[in-house]
Protein backbone atom coordinates (compact mmCIF):
# COMPACT_ATOMS: atom_id res chain seq x y z
CA UNK A 1 0.00 0.00 0.00
CA UNK A 2 1.46 3.23 -0.96
CA UNK A 3 1.58 6.03 1.75
CA UNK A 4 -0.86 8.14 -0.39
CA UNK A 5 -3.36 5.26 -0.27
CA UNK A 6 -2.64 4.76 3.59
CA UNK A 7 -3.01 8.55 4.00
CA UNK A 8 -5.78 8.56 2.42
CA UNK A 9 -7.31 5.67 4.01
CA UNK A 10 -6.41 7.19 7.65
CA UNK A 11 -8.17 10.17 6.61
CA UNK A 12 -11.34 8.66 6.30
CA UNK A 13 -11.27 6.42 9.54
CA UNK A 14 -10.79 9.91 10.61
CA UNK A 15 -13.40 11.16 9.28
CA UNK A 16 -15.94 8.47 10.35
CA UNK A 17 -14.89 8.15 13.42
CA UNK A 18 -15.08 12.21 14.07
CA UNK A 19 -18.58 12.36 12.82
CA UNK A 20 -19.93 8.82 15.18
CA UNK A 21 -17.83 10.54 18.09
CA UNK A 22 -19.97 13.92 17.66
CA UNK A 23 -23.04 12.35 17.11
CA UNK A 24 -22.97 9.95 20.09
CA UNK A 25 -22.10 12.92 22.11
CA UNK A 26 -25.06 15.10 20.58
CA UNK A 27 -27.29 11.96 21.40
CA UNK A 28 -25.81 12.07 25.02
CA UNK A 29 -26.16 15.80 24.90
CA UNK A 30 -30.26 16.09 24.54
CA UNK A 31 -31.14 13.20 27.10
CA UNK A 32 -29.09 15.30 29.78
CA UNK A 33 -30.93 18.92 27.89
CA UNK A 34 -34.44 17.11 27.64
CA UNK A 35 -35.00 13.98 29.63
CA UNK A 36 -32.75 14.71 32.53
CA UNK A 37 -33.72 18.89 32.58
CA UNK A 38 -30.09 19.04 33.79
CA UNK A 39 -27.69 22.28 33.18
CA UNK A 40 -24.90 20.82 34.49
CA UNK A 41 -24.58 17.74 32.59
CA UNK A 42 -25.81 18.93 29.73
CA UNK A 43 -22.79 21.52 29.67
CA UNK A 44 -20.38 18.94 30.47
CA UNK A 45 -21.98 16.81 27.56
CA UNK A 46 -21.39 20.55 25.44
CA UNK A 47 -18.12 21.21 26.54
CA UNK A 48 -16.51 17.38 25.20
CA UNK A 49 -18.14 18.23 22.23
CA UNK A 50 -16.64 21.39 22.05
CA UNK A 51 -13.42 20.81 22.30
CA UNK A 52 -13.29 17.48 19.90
CA UNK A 53 -14.48 20.12 17.35
CA UNK A 54 -11.64 22.28 18.10
CA UNK A 55 -9.20 19.62 18.26
CA UNK A 56 -10.15 17.88 15.04
CA UNK A 57 -9.45 21.32 12.90
CA UNK A 58 -5.82 20.01 13.39
CA UNK A 59 -6.67 17.98 10.23
CA UNK A 60 -7.46 20.11 7.19
CA UNK A 61 -11.22 19.59 6.48
CA UNK A 62 -10.86 19.72 2.72
CA UNK A 63 -8.30 16.22 3.41
CA UNK A 64 -11.48 14.98 5.47
CA UNK A 65 -14.26 15.51 3.18
CA UNK A 66 -11.91 14.31 -0.21
CA UNK A 67 -10.88 10.99 1.96
CA UNK A 68 -15.32 10.86 2.72
CA UNK A 69 -16.95 7.38 0.53
CA UNK A 70 -20.19 7.00 2.21
CA UNK A 71 -21.55 5.30 -0.75
CA UNK A 72 -18.59 2.54 -1.52
CA UNK A 73 -18.65 1.93 2.41
CA UNK A 74 -19.36 -1.64 3.01
CA UNK A 75 -19.73 -1.04 7.07
CA UNK A 76 -23.18 0.71 5.89
CA UNK A 77 -24.68 -2.07 4.65
CA UNK A 78 -24.05 -4.08 7.42
CA UNK A 79 -26.81 -3.74 10.35
CA UNK A 80 -27.20 -5.97 13.20
CA UNK A 81 -30.67 -6.60 14.62
CA UNK A 82 -30.18 -5.05 17.88
CA UNK A 83 -29.18 -1.75 16.43
CA UNK A 84 -32.54 -1.29 14.98
CA UNK A 85 -34.42 -1.60 18.96
CA UNK A 86 -33.80 0.25 22.15
CA UNK A 87 -35.23 -0.63 25.51
CA UNK A 88 -35.29 2.60 27.25
CA UNK A 89 -33.92 6.08 27.40
CA UNK A 90 -31.36 4.93 29.34
CA UNK A 91 -30.32 2.30 26.72
CA UNK A 92 -29.99 5.08 24.39
CA UNK A 93 -27.51 6.46 25.92
CA UNK A 94 -25.50 3.72 26.96
CA UNK A 95 -25.32 2.76 23.26
CA UNK A 96 -24.45 6.23 22.44
CA UNK A 97 -21.77 6.69 25.15
CA UNK A 98 -20.31 3.57 23.50
CA UNK A 99 -20.43 4.08 19.85
CA UNK A 100 -18.45 7.72 21.21
CA UNK A 101 -16.01 6.13 23.17
CA UNK A 102 -14.89 3.68 20.48
CA UNK A 103 -15.04 5.99 18.11
CA UNK A 104 -12.52 8.14 20.36
CA UNK A 105 -10.60 5.11 20.43
CA UNK A 106 -10.42 4.87 16.78
CA UNK A 107 -9.31 8.86 16.18
CA UNK A 108 -6.53 8.25 19.58
CA UNK A 109 -4.84 5.02 17.40
CA UNK A 110 -4.57 6.29 13.80
CA UNK A 111 -4.24 9.96 14.49
CA UNK A 112 -0.66 8.30 15.41
CA UNK A 113 0.40 7.63 12.17
CA UNK A 114 0.00 11.52 11.09
CA UNK A 115 -0.39 13.80 13.86
CA UNK A 116 0.46 12.15 17.17
CA UNK A 117 -0.21 14.71 19.86
CA UNK A 118 -3.84 15.15 18.89
CA UNK A 119 -3.96 11.08 20.25
CA UNK A 120 -3.68 12.65 23.96
CA UNK A 121 -6.37 15.18 23.35
CA UNK A 122 -8.58 11.74 22.25
CA UNK A 123 -7.78 10.18 25.09
CA UNK A 124 -8.32 12.56 27.84
CA UNK A 125 -11.78 13.25 25.94
CA UNK A 126 -12.49 9.20 26.27
CA UNK A 127 -11.74 9.02 29.88
CA UNK A 128 -14.04 11.49 30.21
CA UNK A 129 -16.67 10.41 28.32
CA UNK A 130 -16.57 7.31 30.37
CA UNK A 131 -17.33 9.28 33.58
CA UNK A 132 -20.28 11.41 31.80
CA UNK A 133 -21.75 8.31 31.01
CA UNK A 134 -21.83 6.72 34.02
CA UNK A 135 -23.16 9.32 35.63
CA UNK A 136 -26.26 10.04 32.68
CA UNK A 137 -27.06 6.62 33.20
CA UNK A 138 -26.96 6.68 36.93
CA UNK A 139 -29.00 10.12 37.27
CA UNK A 140 -32.84 8.32 37.00
CA UNK A 141 -31.82 6.07 39.63
CA UNK A 142 -30.16 8.69 42.14
CA UNK A 143 -32.74 10.91 41.44
CA UNK A 144 -35.89 7.96 41.90
CA UNK A 145 -34.39 6.85 45.15
CA UNK A 146 -34.85 10.15 47.20
CA UNK A 147 -36.99 11.86 45.00
CA UNK A 148 -40.00 12.19 47.64
CA UNK A 149 -37.55 12.73 50.69
CA UNK A 150 -37.14 16.29 52.20
CA UNK A 151 -36.77 16.26 55.53
CA UNK A 152 -33.13 15.00 56.81
CA UNK A 153 -32.21 14.92 60.39
CA UNK A 154 -28.95 15.10 62.09
CA UNK A 155 -28.61 13.17 65.26
CA UNK A 156 -26.14 12.76 67.86
CA UNK A 157 -25.59 9.22 69.65
CA UNK A 158 -27.50 7.61 72.69
CA UNK A 159 -25.73 5.85 75.41
CA UNK A 160 -28.21 3.06 75.13
CA UNK A 161 -28.92 1.30 71.98
CA UNK A 162 -33.15 1.04 72.46
CA UNK A 163 -33.65 4.45 73.31
CA UNK A 164 -31.72 5.27 70.29
CA UNK A 165 -34.16 3.25 68.11
CA UNK A 166 -37.50 4.38 69.90
CA UNK A 167 -36.31 8.25 69.03
CA UNK A 168 -35.59 7.30 65.32
CA UNK A 169 -38.96 5.43 65.02
CA UNK A 170 -40.86 8.52 66.73
CA UNK A 171 -39.00 10.71 64.12
CA UNK A 172 -39.58 8.62 60.87
CA UNK A 173 -43.57 8.44 61.75
CA UNK A 174 -43.57 11.86 62.11
CA UNK A 175 -42.25 13.08 59.06
CA UNK A 176 -38.20 12.71 58.73
CA UNK A 177 -37.28 11.07 55.70
CA UNK A 178 -33.57 10.64 56.09
CA UNK A 179 -31.90 10.18 59.36
CA UNK A 180 -27.70 10.64 59.72
CA UNK A 181 -25.75 9.29 62.90
CA UNK A 182 -23.45 12.06 63.43
CA UNK A 183 -21.38 12.28 66.82
CA UNK A 184 -17.63 12.33 66.86
CA UNK A 185 -17.49 11.76 70.65
CA UNK A 186 -18.58 8.30 70.41
CA UNK A 187 -16.12 5.34 69.91
CA UNK A 188 -16.55 2.98 67.57
CA UNK A 189 -18.17 0.07 68.81
CA UNK A 190 -20.90 2.61 69.88
CA UNK A 191 -21.26 4.23 66.39
CA UNK A 192 -21.62 0.57 65.00
CA UNK A 193 -23.98 -0.88 67.43
CA UNK A 194 -26.43 2.66 67.26
CA UNK A 195 -25.99 2.31 63.15
CA UNK A 196 -27.18 -1.35 63.20
CA UNK A 197 -29.99 -0.25 64.90
CA UNK A 198 -30.67 2.74 62.79
CA UNK A 199 -30.36 0.93 59.85
CA UNK A 200 -32.87 -1.84 60.89
CA UNK A 201 -35.48 1.16 62.19
CA UNK A 202 -35.25 2.84 59.21
CA UNK A 203 -35.87 -0.31 56.66
CA UNK A 204 -38.93 -1.26 58.99
CA UNK A 205 -40.15 2.48 57.78
CA UNK A 206 -38.96 2.32 54.66
CA UNK A 207 -36.98 5.63 55.30
CA UNK A 208 -33.01 5.90 54.97
CA UNK A 209 -30.37 5.99 57.50
CA UNK A 210 -27.47 6.91 57.09
CA UNK A 211 -24.03 7.24 59.06
CA UNK A 212 -21.64 10.21 59.03
CA UNK A 213 -17.98 10.22 57.49
CA UNK A 214 -17.23 6.22 58.52
CA UNK A 215 -17.77 4.28 54.73
CA UNK A 216 -16.58 1.39 56.99
CA UNK A 217 -19.19 1.48 59.58
CA UNK A 218 -22.18 2.25 57.04
CA UNK A 219 -21.04 -1.49 55.20
CA UNK A 220 -20.87 -3.42 58.30
CA UNK A 221 -23.61 -2.05 59.48
CA UNK A 222 -25.93 -2.37 56.86
CA UNK A 223 -27.03 1.55 56.63
CA UNK A 224 -28.85 2.63 53.45
CA UNK A 225 -26.03 5.60 53.13
CA UNK A 226 -23.06 7.50 54.06
CA UNK A 227 -22.36 11.27 53.97
CA UNK A 228 -18.78 12.08 53.36
CA UNK A 229 -17.22 15.80 53.83
CA UNK A 230 -14.44 18.10 52.00
CA UNK A 231 -11.78 16.18 53.82
CA UNK A 232 -12.96 12.84 54.01
CA UNK A 233 -12.27 10.04 51.33
CA UNK A 234 -12.99 10.55 47.66
CA UNK A 235 -16.36 9.59 46.28
CA UNK A 236 -14.91 7.09 44.02
CA UNK A 237 -12.98 5.20 47.39
CA UNK A 238 -15.96 5.44 49.74
CA UNK A 239 -17.83 3.33 46.69
CA UNK A 240 -15.33 0.84 47.02
CA UNK A 241 -15.75 0.12 50.44
CA UNK A 242 -19.72 0.41 50.55
CA UNK A 243 -20.60 -1.18 47.15
CA UNK A 244 -23.23 -0.12 44.68
CA UNK A 245 -26.43 0.08 46.35
CA UNK A 246 -25.38 2.44 49.56
CA UNK A 247 -26.04 5.50 49.01
CA UNK A 248 -23.57 7.98 49.16
CA UNK A 249 -23.88 12.44 50.29
CA UNK A 250 -20.98 15.15 50.17
CA UNK A 251 -21.27 18.32 51.42
CA UNK A 252 -20.49 21.01 49.04
CA UNK A 253 -19.59 24.46 50.03
CA UNK A 254 -19.76 26.12 46.25
CA UNK A 255 -20.99 25.36 43.27
CA UNK A 256 -17.53 23.94 41.48
CA UNK A 257 -18.14 21.69 44.20
CA UNK A 258 -21.39 20.34 43.78
CA UNK A 259 -20.07 19.72 40.05
CA UNK A 260 -17.30 17.40 41.08
CA UNK A 261 -19.72 15.56 43.43
CA UNK A 262 -22.61 14.55 40.57
CA UNK A 263 -19.41 14.05 38.62
CA UNK A 264 -17.71 11.98 41.34
CA UNK A 265 -20.85 9.93 41.50
CA UNK A 266 -22.68 10.89 44.75
CA UNK A 267 -26.34 10.17 44.98
CA UNK A 268 -26.93 13.08 46.87
CA UNK A 269 -25.38 16.32 48.36
CA UNK A 270 -25.36 18.74 51.52
CA UNK A 271 -25.44 22.62 49.99
CA UNK A 272 -24.42 25.09 52.78
CA UNK A 273 -23.74 26.36 55.28
CA UNK A 274 -27.23 28.48 54.34
CA UNK A 275 -27.40 29.86 58.00
CA UNK A 276 -25.01 30.24 61.12
CA UNK A 277 -25.71 27.22 63.07
CA UNK A 278 -25.68 25.94 67.02
CA UNK A 279 -24.28 22.48 66.12
CA UNK A 280 -21.01 23.59 63.92
CA UNK A 281 -19.41 26.92 63.13
CA UNK A 282 -18.01 28.22 60.08
CA UNK A 283 -16.14 31.71 58.91
CA UNK A 284 -18.75 31.75 55.46
CA UNK A 285 -22.02 30.75 54.46
CA UNK A 286 -22.44 30.41 51.21
CA UNK A 287 -26.28 31.33 51.91
CA UNK A 288 -29.19 31.14 49.60
CA UNK A 289 -28.02 32.09 46.65
CA UNK A 290 -25.88 29.15 46.75
CA UNK A 291 -28.79 27.00 46.94
CA UNK A 292 -30.13 28.60 44.32
CA UNK A 293 -27.32 27.96 42.17
CA UNK A 294 -27.06 24.22 42.89
CA UNK A 295 -31.13 23.89 42.57
CA UNK A 296 -30.89 25.38 38.87
CA UNK A 297 -27.45 23.40 38.08
CA UNK A 298 -28.32 20.03 38.62
CA UNK A 299 -31.51 17.76 39.54
CA UNK A 300 -29.33 15.91 41.91
CA UNK A 301 -31.07 15.66 45.03
CA UNK A 302 -29.63 18.55 47.06
CA UNK A 303 -30.42 19.26 50.92
CA UNK A 304 -29.78 22.80 52.68
CA UNK A 305 -27.93 22.52 55.44
CA UNK A 306 -26.60 24.95 58.41
CA UNK A 307 -29.22 27.02 60.86
CA UNK A 308 -32.18 26.03 59.02
CA UNK A 309 -35.73 25.90 61.34
CA UNK A 310 -39.36 26.51 61.08
CA UNK A 311 -38.47 30.19 61.11
CA UNK A 312 -36.56 30.49 57.86
CA UNK A 313 -37.62 26.89 56.40
CA UNK A 314 -40.10 28.99 53.74
CA UNK A 315 -37.36 31.23 52.15
CA UNK A 316 -35.09 27.80 52.08
CA UNK A 317 -37.41 26.20 49.79
CA UNK A 318 -38.51 28.88 47.76
CA UNK A 319 -34.85 28.73 46.45
CA UNK A 320 -35.63 25.09 44.84
CA UNK A 321 -33.41 23.20 46.58
CA UNK A 322 -34.65 19.47 46.65
CA UNK A 323 -35.12 19.52 50.87
CA UNK A 324 -33.27 20.72 54.41
CA UNK A 325 -31.21 19.20 56.48
CA UNK A 326 -32.06 20.23 60.69
CA UNK A 327 -30.21 19.37 63.59
CA UNK A 328 -30.89 22.06 65.95
CA UNK A 329 -34.19 23.58 64.60
CA UNK A 330 -35.91 19.82 65.50
CA UNK A 331 -33.79 18.59 68.43
CA UNK A 332 -33.86 21.79 70.14
CA UNK A 333 -37.81 22.71 70.32
CA UNK A 334 -39.76 22.08 73.25
CA UNK A 335 -42.28 19.59 71.43
CA UNK A 336 -39.74 18.08 68.20
CA UNK A 337 -42.23 15.47 66.97
CA UNK A 338 -44.55 18.41 66.06
CA UNK A 339 -41.82 21.01 64.72
CA UNK A 340 -41.01 17.30 62.35
CA UNK A 341 -45.11 17.28 61.50
CA UNK A 342 -45.00 20.73 60.28
CA UNK A 343 -41.58 21.16 58.40
CA UNK A 344 -42.97 18.17 56.62
CA UNK A 345 -45.58 19.67 55.77
CA UNK A 346 -43.86 22.84 54.82
CA UNK A 347 -41.47 20.82 52.55
CA UNK A 348 -43.80 19.44 50.54
CA UNK A 349 -45.99 22.30 49.89
CA UNK A 350 -43.65 24.31 48.74
CA UNK A 351 -41.98 22.02 46.75
CA UNK A 352 -42.78 21.52 42.88
CA UNK A 353 -41.40 17.67 42.15
CA UNK A 354 -39.11 17.18 39.35
CA UNK A 355 -40.12 15.24 36.85
CA UNK A 356 -38.12 11.59 36.54
CA UNK A 357 -37.66 9.70 33.78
Amino acid sequence: MSDQTSTQAVYRILDASANRAAEGLRTMEEFARFVLEDSLLTAATKAIRHELRVALEKFPAELRLAARAVNSDCGTRLVADDEMRRADLVAVVASAAARTQQALRCLEEYSKTIASPFSSVAESLRYRTYTLAATLMLMPQRRQRLADARLYLLIAGDSDVDRFGQTLGKMYQAGVDIIQLRDKSADDATVYRLSRRGAEVARQHQKVFVVNDRADIAAASGAQGVHIGQEELPVEAVRRVVGPDVMIGVSTHSIEQVRAAVLDGADCIGCGPTFPSQTKSFGEFPGLDFLRQASDETGLPAFAIGGIDESNLAMVMATGIHGVAVSGGILSADQPLEVVARMHRTTREAKTIRITP
